[in-house]
């Protein structure tokens, strides 16, 4: 009879050891389920922030690729500016005396 009430204090011992190892569990488990959310948002918040520094980077990059361009095309149109000036300038010679010839 005493095997059978030792037996029967085991078994209660294991079901509340059993009982007890599934509060821990289910506890550990919600416990890494939000760490794990943690974890996720900082992730997302960080991918964030580093892809808005990359926008802002290649929009600063294009912004400073268009303005040079745009300097450069500024420098060549002065330069053919003048080169026309040039010419006409030397044309203008040229027409002062096909006009002298002609009113003489």
């Amino acid at each position: 009879m005493a095997e059978i009430s030792e037996a029967i204090a085991m078994i209660k011992k294991a079901e509340s050891d059993a009982e007890q190892l599934i509060l821990d569990s289910e506890s550990k488990s919600v416990d890494m389920i939000n760490e794990s959310k943690i974890n996720a948002e900082n992730i997302i918040n960080e991918a964030k922030k580093a892809a808005e520094e990359e926008a802002k980077n290649t929009v600063f990059d294009a912004e400073d690729k268009a303005k040079k361009e745009a300097q450069s095309i500024a420098k060549d149109g002065e330069a053919n500016v003048a080169s026309l000036k040039e010419k006409a300038m030397a044309n203008v010679d040229d027409a002062a005396s096909i006009i002298v010839k002609n009113v003489l």
